[in-house]
């Protein structure tokens, strides 16, 4: 049986967010976290969070071993994208885009 967690519209680009998920995809949650907790990115943090969270609802929800809990699947979508501007040279203005991320964290028992 699957559990899931859902993170919407953080403000991380979902291409920095891909990177630190990439390195926990497949492995057990235990795993996982210990990767999280030595991967020099600002978004590891939010990504253990998340999976706390995901633990938590298996947990509490579904009565599932925490012990053999293991990542299916995790993926990041893209969110709405934040527009602003800034002022340069000559009066005009450069846009600059503020991206968002939804990110989905899916366990499962082994």
């Amino acid at each position: 049986m699957e559990v899931m967690a859902r993170a919407r519209f953080v403000r991380v680009s979902p291409r920095k967010a891909r990177l630190v998920a990439d390195l926990i995809r497949g492995k057990g949650v235990e795993e996982a976290l210990n990767i999280l907790a030595f991967t020099n990115k600002a978004f590891a943090k939010k990504l253990t969070k998340l999976i706390n969270s995901a633990v938590a609802n298996a947990q509490h929800n579904t009565k599932m071993d925490v012990d053999k809990l293991w990542i299916k699947r995790i993926f990041v979508d893209g969110g709405p994208t934040l527009k602003r501007y800034i002022p340069r040279a000559m009066g005009r203005a450069t846009m600059i885009r503020k991206r968002t991320s939804h990110i989905t964290v899916v366990l499962d028992e082994k």
